[in-house]
């Protein structure tokens, strides 16, 4: 118990200074003597937002995360069904091939994926940007998506088709609704990755950029409590989404280790 307790307060820390240190008062935050500030505002939001322009890319970053987890939803959930179903040469070599994406490290990917986004013509675009991280979130999604369906029997889909339903409207009328809250919650954890991605949102825009590109770009030059504001803002729909669906993350996870 002690052990768990000294890694949850390792993990909670960082998340404790952020959001007291974003919301402190300047004058608080540079006394050195007073370990927690007693004195908040929220101007150096309006900093952030207004000053910085930080909503456009708020805005930008809603719009390519929301993107992001409807192509991998979309693509992502038939792959998933076709690899937690059916039985066919190079199953596990596509698995395996899932996997070994995300051994790639994205500075070599980054130079190839800018030419052929420039010679697309979507660079420095929300659906370039979309397309790049839908790229990077989709192959651990399927995987995903294939251990939750894998959770739900086949014979429910069976017993369905026996009373005469097709196998496409066995799948959405009774796999679909039984798998859907882990579909979701797998769907928003792909909105998260997408969110906080930084390094290939900065290396294919210039004008519109993401809120972390952005961030990277002009909060990092400004004083150090507009970081920790930033900061803040980054971690923000994060902790709203572990709150939401804690119950699903478990799950989630479980079945995609079995």
């Amino acid at each position: 118990m002690i052990i768990v307790g000294i890694i949850v307060i390792w993990f909670l820390a960082p998340l404790v200074l952020i959001t007291i240190s974003a919301f402190a008062s300047p004058s608080d935050y540079y006394q050195i003597e007073k370990v927690i500030p007693t004195h908040f505002t929220l101007n150096q939001f309006k900093s952030l937002f207004f000053g910085l322009e930080a909503w456009k890319a708020i805005l930008t970053s809603m719009k390519v995360a929301g993107l992001t987890m409807l192509l991998s939803f979309l693509i992502g959930m038939p792959a998933g069904y076709a690899l937690s179903r059916y039985i066919f040469p190079g199953k596990n070599l596509l698995k395996l091939i899932c996997l070994a994406t995300k051994m790639l490290p994205l500075m070599v990917l980054a130079v190839p994926l800018l030419i052929i986004f420039m010679r697309m013509g979507v660079s420095d675009s929300t659906w370039g940007t979309s397309l790049a991280h839908t790229a990077m979130v989709l192959p651990i999604i399927i995987l995903i998506f294939s251990s939750i369906l894998s959770g739900v029997s086949v014979d429910y889909e069976e017993a369905a088709m026996i009373f005469g339903l097709s196998r496409v409207h066995a799948f959405f009328r009774i796999t679909l609704p039984l798998a859907l809250p882990g579909l979701a919650a797998s769907a928003i954890f792909a909105f998260i990755l997408s969110w906080n991605e930084v390094f290939v949102a900065t290396i294919l825009t210039l004008t519109n950029r993401t809120l972390p590109a952005h961030i990277l770009k002009t909060a990092m030059a400004s004083p150090d409590y507009l970081k920790f504001s930033a900061g803040f803002i980054m971690a923000a729909p994060a902790m709203v989404f572990i709150f939401f669906v804690r119950k699903h993350l478990v799950t989630m996870w479980g079945i995609s280790l079995k």
